[in-house]
């Protein structure tokens, strides 16, 4: 049963890897691209981390991999918004069918 367990988790970790790196190539600007890689590979990488965790069923090794899936749900919301500020304030475009752009000199006040 452990097993399969681990198998299952391993999989799906390497799915939703598989899925950042496919919106990666596939989505339209940085904006989008930021928000798969986060988003899938986040969750890529803590069910992978997790599934290691449950195979090995050691104190020492299960505690590393808390701190690994903490430290991942901590950084990479914070990573992507500081690339997604960066890429807006530099003036990367937006994808032509965007609609709402707030931050924009144009945007209407209240």
């Amino acid at each position: 049963m452990t097993e399969t367990v681990i198998i299952v988790l391993l999989v799906s970790g390497g799915v939703f890897a598989a899925i950042a790196g496919i919106g990666l190539l596939r989505f339209p600007d940085v904006l989008m691209r930021m928000h798969a890689s986060t988003k899938a590979g986040t969750l890529g990488v803590g069910l992978s981390v997790v599934s290691v965790a449950i195979y090995f069923a050691d104190d020492l090794v299960t505690t590393k991999a808390i701190l690994i899936v903490l430290f991942i749900l901590l950084t990479a919301p914070v990573a992507a918004h500081l690339i997604g500020r960066a890429a807006y304030r530099t003036g990367t475009p937006l994808w032509a069918p965007t609609v709402v752009d707030d931050h924009s000199e144009r945007a209407e006040e209240p």
